[in-house]
């Protein structure tokens, strides 16, 4: 009976050694991180608020942390090719995501097949932003209001165009709650990120589009673009100037506003996830942070990785109702 007990018992901790090598790797790992540069991967290409936000991070970071941050713009399928990139990236904190709201939220309701969960393929560390859209439009159209856009597109239906930053994303729903609330039809132009959408738009190769207020702030302050809304609920204030949609009569486009926040693959080590929410909120909470993100109509945001994994849970609820709604599928 002993021996067969002996024989169990060396089984049995034979069977766990795997696991305590897993467990105990990550303990040692957590202990000296990060000791070798760190990827941020980025889903929309430079010219947005997503690769703004993500070069003054990884900037501060790289300085409190010591170790170098690169990051990776991968624009492209809505955000899909970031997300799937980080989800199947090693858990071991030196891949994060900047995850848009729309990739990790609204694809799951837009596309019938996404390469990636939103919860069961990342470990949310914190938010560092919300964003609030704005409606620009091209120097040359004849409108420098949404009710001068409103008449102009009534006279001549399906002759305007606009841009979003990508298929299902807010920027779009956005465009598509414009149509129905202005009762006009417009003819969507998807884009692969904020920098090309708003370069069509200055060149008048697009009429309008609703992109990030950081992305477009610098163009309506050169007078390459006209800002005709915003999506928050007060006028914002880096850009006092332009009304809100609930000026213009058309409050339901509030919902159009976003965030950002960083993620990392799941089964990341907990000392890791802790580690980088508590520099992640050091940088955001400073005064030169909280200055930049607002003067480029950013508003910083933090929170516990619990709080941003109950935010991504309920708004997976609530854009999954708004997006069935609106009829908005992938196209």
């Amino acid at each position: 009976m002993n021996g067969k007990k002996e024989i169990r018992s060396s089984v049995a901790a034979w069977l766990l050694l795997p696991l305590v090598a897993v467990a105990w790797s990550g303990a040692a790992s957590a202990a000296d991180y990060p000791s070798r540069p760190l990827r941020l991967v980025v889903s929309f290409p430079p010219g947005g608020s997503a690769d703004f936000q993500a070069r003054i991070l990884g900037t501060k970071l790289s300085e409190q942390l010591g170790q170098q941050f690169i990051i990776d713009n991968r624009p492209g399928g809505s955000g899909v090719v970031a997300l799937e990139t980080v989800a199947k990236s090693a858990p071991n904190g030196y891949t994060l995501l900047l995850g848009p709201m729309s990739g990790l939220t609204m694809n799951p309701a837009i596309f019938s097949k996404l390469p990636y969960d939103s919860v069961r393929d990342f470990v949310p560390i914190s938010l560092t932003s919300r964003v609030t859209l704005a409606l620009a439009a091209s120097p040359s159209l004849p409108a420098n209001s949404v009710k001068e856009l409103i008449a102009l597109a009534k006279a001549s239906p399906g002759k305007l165009t606009y841009g979003s930053t990508g298929i299902g994303n807010v920027t779009h729903l956005a465009g598509e709650m414009l149509k129905s609330l202005a009762g006009i039809n417009l003819v969507h132009v998807p884009y692969k990120g904020a920098g090309p959408q708003l370069i069509d738009v200055m060149g008048g190769n697009v009429s309008i589009g609703f992109t990030s207020l950081t992305g477009a702030i610098p163009h309506v302050r050169a007078g390459k673009l006209k800002g005709l809304v915003v999506t928050s609920k007060q006028r914002h204030s880096a850009a006092p100037d332009i009304p809100t949609v609930a000026e213009v009569g058309m409050p339901d486009i509030e919902i159009c506003t976003g965030w950002f926040g960083i993620l990392a693959p799941a089964r990341t080590p907990k000392a890791v996830v802790s580690r980088l929410n508590s520099e992640i909120m050091r940088v955001i909470n400073t005064p030169e942070t909280q200055q930049r993100f607002l003067g480029q109509g950013l508003d910083p945001a933090t929170s516990t990785p619990e709080e941003f994994s109950a935010l991504i849970k309920s708004d997976l609820v609530r854009w999954a109702k708004i997006i069935k709604d609106a009829g908005v599928r992938a196209e």
